[in-house]
């Protein structure tokens, strides 16, 4: 009976792992990363899959150099309402968008549950990563912090340009939207996902041509994004090594059920979630996106009464 085809190299993404491999990666560094992005307009030059593929990437690649365990990707993440939706009204237009959105109070649910999933299996770190930009991030960091007295595991929440501040701010550190950064990092990541031929004018007549394309996306560069690939890995290896060395098995652990979940989403966001940075309007430029526009539909929504 055949035995499958061997592996070329360590592999780390959890669904592609046999029982033996996860239980041996878990014994030399009980570290998990979780990714986070969408399918949402990149330009007509990247793939829409951008955020979740770059924000994958770098896990899989900081855990196949550091340690530690990569969770599949979530690629359900916010968009269509508040800012978010007058960004995209500009930024995108009514050119049919290929979104993968969920409202905040179903996306930052599911990371409750996943955060839950880990400390069940007993992990001891988490690093939960987003390539998804606006205010969302700052919710995540929020949301770890109202999560981590419930749990044993260290957790640390951010968005992938905060781990490349320290290493090659000339590149754009900062991060961009389908421009020099992101074109860069995708292409240095998952070069099959960008084709530079594609690229609109710079100056185009209307949006539509740019579908959200960055401004400056034609001087992405494959050897300024091997250069920020690398300072992320190795900041977040690093960041992982601190997580673990926090770790005290003495802590009190609170979220081991589903029940446990929404106990704590009850307590501690409900209250909270017309607060959250992604709920509101006032981060963007405009009040709210035009009568008529396919994204005034989702705008206002609130959430669950």
């Amino acid at each position: 009976m055949a035995s499958g085809r061997p592996r070329a190299r360590r592999e780390v993404r959890w669904e592609r792992m046999l029982p033996h491999e996860l239980e041996a990666a878990f014994a030399a560094c009980p570290g998990v990363y979780f990714t986070y992005g969408l399918c949402e307009p990149h330009g007509p030059h990247c793939a829409l899959g951008l955020d979740g593929l770059k924000a994958h990437g770098l896990a899989v690649r900081a855990a196949r150099r550091h340690g530690g365990i990569v969770a599949p990707a979530d690629f359900w993440h916010v968009h269509e309402l508040g800012g978010y939706a007058i960004w995209a009204e500009r930024e995108i237009g009514e050119a049919r968008p290929w979104l993968t959105a969920v409202p905040p109070w179903v996306h930052f649910k599911s990371v409750c549950y996943q955060v839950r999933a880990a400390e069940v299996l007993g992990f001891h770190a988490a690093i939960l990563l987003t390539g998804h930009y606006g205010p969302n991030y700052q919710d995540l960091e929020s949301l770890v912090e109202w999560l981590q007295p419930r749990v044993r595991m260290r957790l640390h929440g951010l968005p992938d340009f905060a781990a490349n501040r320290p290493g090659f701010p000339g590149d754009g550190a900062d991060g961009d939207h389908a421009g020099k950064v992101e074109t860069s990092q995708l292409w240095a990541l998952e070069p099959a996902c960008v084709d530079l031929s594609r690229l609109a004018p710079p100056t185009p007549a209307s949006i539509a041509p740019r579908f959200a394309q960055g401004k400056d996306a034609a001087a992405a560069d494959l050897a300024a994004g091997r250069r920020m690939i690398a300072s992320q890995v190795a900041w977040l290896g690093a960041k992982l090594r601190r997580l673990l060395a926090a770790y005290d098995p003495e802590r009190p652990s609170r979220l081991h059920t589903f029940d446990d979940v929404e106990a704590f989403w009850d307590e501690a966001v409900r209250p909270r979630l017309a607060d959250l940075r992604s709920m509101q309007a006032s981060w963007y430029e405009k009040p709210a996106p035009d009568p008529g526009s396919r994204w005034r539909e989702n705008w206002s929504a609130r959430g669950p009464r």
